[in-house]
Formats: structure tokens, sequence, C-alpha cells
């Protein structure tokens, strides 16, 4: 099928190209970007006004099936992930069963198949059974589809095993997605560690909990030189750690989710659970240095961490509702709306944590680009169109956000898979 995108704003980072233009598409691939192109196409798409980038890609999402399909399913993840803006997601593995052997991995691309939609690429656990103790057979998951390894929801503790994942990671050329906490710091935390914590007598969890492994894991990384991306960064020590070490040239990525980047422990004073997540929210300074790291380049990418929970689970006292909050829907608005319209960043920056940074963290080639060839996953937005997020609107199961009621402009105008269209607002 041929697609026409006309008289858009056309932003791609990746061939420094920023201007209005139109797409061709063909055979779910980019033909060409330009000015007033001629050929007839089966569809056509008026995008005056509208702003077109190389689709979003999500790359920490909890899709829950296998196993509990009462919070996610894989095919309720999709429509949100399309609703979202989202071309591309890849899914964790802290799935019953845990995607910690091929037959899982396999499981989940096939049922991502049957919806013909979003591409959905899964990340295996880097330990089996996500116990932390003996490594998962990457080659055989590899082999099976895996893009990545991952224990996320917990740490991998013992540090002669995170150096054995990197160095083996190193050879199918995949990253190591380390969810940086140490457990015996953060044992029964269940706020950041500061003045909200000692107010209401909760339970704190240190900042140094996650800088420590943050430190550990770059030192190991620094010799063995593989592939190491660290997700949901949450203080502005673990951005000072890995600036830092970016500027000695250790091979180290990041990525920092919209709670961490826009909330702080300021927001929990009403003991909802909507604002409970792993690593929690924290102090205002924290959440001025993630965004000093999204300006200048230590955060490499922006990703939900899409945890869902059902309505029960999380309707409880504040110190027993399960940890994680809903994002894929909500990511893009609050992040154009609080960071682009205000001009703390640019759009084309905001692309390219979106779109081009994680594309390359995952190795997902002819992604995260409009170049020819490319394969057409293309994402649209409106940058004036007025948003309220209501839980109503939300296509995923569960409603656990904590963004319910915010209000802005951006809005996601169309999601395009391989040159089809499969959401229009």
């Amino acid at each position: 099928m041929s697609l026409l995108i006309k008289n858009g704003r056309v932003i791609d980072p990746e061939s420094n190209f920023n201007d209005i233009a139109d797409v061709l598409v063909d055979n779910g691939k980019i033909i060409s970007v330009g000015k007033n192109i001629k050929r007839k196409s089966e569809k056509t798409i008026d995008a005056n006004g509208l702003i077109v980038s190389p689709g979003f890609i999500d790359m920490h999402v909890h899709l829950r099936e296998p196993g509990e399909e009462n919070k996610e399913t894989i095919e309720t993840g999709i429509k949100a992930a399309e609703h979202g803006g989202f071309t591309s997601i890849a899914c964790m593995p802290n799935t019953y069963p845990v995607n910690d052997n091929r037959s899982v991995t396999e499981y989940i691309i096939a049922r991502a198949h049957e919806f013909n939609s979003v591409n959905v690429f899964p990340i295996a656990s880097i330990s089996k059974g996500l116990n932390g103790e003996y490594l998962s057979e990457m080659g055989d998951l590899v082999n099976g589809g895996a893009r990545g390894f991952s224990d996320d929801g917990k740490c991998v503790m013992k540090a002669d095993l995170i150096r054995k994942a990197l160095e083996y990671s190193k050879m199918f050329d995949v990253p190591i997605i380390e969810h940086p906490e140490d457990h015996s710091i953060s044992e029964e935390g269940q706020v950041n560690e500061g003045i909200i914590s000692y107010k209401y007598g909760l339970r704190g969890i240190l900042n140094a909990a996650e800088e420590v492994i943050v430190s550990r894991d770059i030192i190991l990384q620094e010799r063995i030189r593989s592939k190491l991306h660290l997700t949901h960064i949450s203080t502005k020590g673990s951005v000072d750690i890995i600036k830092n070490a970016k500027k000695r040239g250790v091979k180290v990525t990041a990525d920092a989710t919209p709670h961490h980047i826009l909330l702080t422990d300021e927001n929990i004073t009403k003991f909802d659970p909507a604002y409970k997540m792993k690593p929690p929210l924290r102090s205002e300074e924290d959440r001025l240095g993630l965004i000093e790291g999204i300006k200048d380049g230590t955060i490499d990418v922006i990703a939900s961490d899409h945890a869902p929970h059902t309505a029960d689970e999380k309707d409880k006292e504040f110190e027993y509702a399960p940890f994680g909050v809903i994002g894929l829907e909500t990511s893009f608005p609050v992040i154009y709306d609080r960071l682009v319209r205000t001009g703390i960043i640019t759009v084309e920056r905001m692309v390219e944590l979106f779109s081009v940074n994680p594309a390359k963290v995952l190795g997902l080639s002819k992604r995260g680009s409009l170049k020819t060839d490319n394969i057409a996953d293309i994402t649209i937005f409106d940058p004036e169109k007025k948003f309220e997020i209501r839980v109503e609107d939300f296509y995923s199961k569960a409603s656990n956000s904590p963004f319910i009621g915010w209000k802005g402009k951006g809005q996601i105008a169309y999601t395009i898979v391989k040159g089809i269209v499969v959401f229009k607002s």
C-alpha cells in the first residue's frame, strides 16, 4: 500500500531535516522525503499544522502476558501504544512464566504478530527465574528474538553475574538493561528518604540505593565495553556519575521516565498509590538534575516504565499497594506540554529521546529515522491540540496513572506502522 503524507513539518534528527515537506511511503518503506511530491498514492494524509516524526519507541514496557492478563495483555498493551504514538515497544521479562527461555520469547512475538500493528520486541531475563543466581541461555534467547536482557523489577545483586552478563551480551551485540537498586539499602522502603518520609513516617529509600549500582556497573562496563543501559534513573547523583563516565569514554546509556522528570515526592502528601513507584519519586533537586541530564545528553531516552496493575491492587493503603504506574498513553503529551512547549528542550531533542536513541540502544536497524528505504514507522502529532488525561480515554486495562486530570497541548494524530495507519485521533 502506498501512502503520501502532505504538508507536515517533518523532523528527522538523523538526517538533520526539519522543514515543511511530504513523505512518500510504499510497501511499508520510506520512498522519499521532500517538497511537493507528485506521485499518486492509495492514501493521502494532509498533515498541515502537524509534526511528522520517526515512530516513537518505548523501550521499557510491562505487558504482563503471559500470566497476569487481568492487568494487561499484549493486545491491550498494543492498543495503548497505538494511542500513545508508539510504533514499537520493548517488553520486560517479569511475566509468569518468566521470559527466561526461548519458548516464552517466541510466544510473545507470535501473539504480537496476531494484531499486525505495533512492533513488540521482547527483553529476556538476565538470570533464570529472575533469581539473580544463574545466567539465562542468552544465545538461545537472542536466536529466538530477544532484543536485550534485564531483570527489571529486580537488580542483579551479584557483581560477578552482571559481569558475566555484560561479557556474554557483547558476543550478541545486545544491551544489558539494568534496574539499578541495591536491595540491601532499599529493602522495605516505600518512598524517597527525605522530608516527606520523615514527616509521614514512611520507610525511605536512599538515593544511594540507586547510585551504588550505577557506579558498580559502570566500573565493570569500563573494562568490558559491552552495551550497558541504565533504566529509570531518578537521582541527580546518578546523572552526575553517568555524565562523568561518558566523558571518560565509557559505553553507557540511560533513560528516565516522565514521572521522575515531572513529579517529586511532594506529590505523595495525599498517600495516593498512583504516586507509588520504584524507584520512588525523588526531590526537586533530583528532578532538576534529570532535566539537566536530558538537556546535556547524559540521559539518552525517555521511557514510560508502563507498569499496569488492577484497580483492586492499587486501591489499598499506600504501604501495601504495589509499586508501578502506567505511561504508554501519557508519556508524549505530558513531556511535550511541560518540556517542549515551555522551551526546556526543543522538539528535535524530544524526537531523539522518543525515537532516534531508543532505536540505537536496542539495535533496531532502519528505525528511528525517516531515511529512504527505512521501515515506515511514523508518528504524527498535533502540537496545538488540547488534551485532558482521563481514565475513560485509556486503551490500557489499567488506570494507575499519576497524570489523571492533567491538561495541556500536544496530541497524537496518527500512528503509522510499516506504512499502515493503526491509530487516528
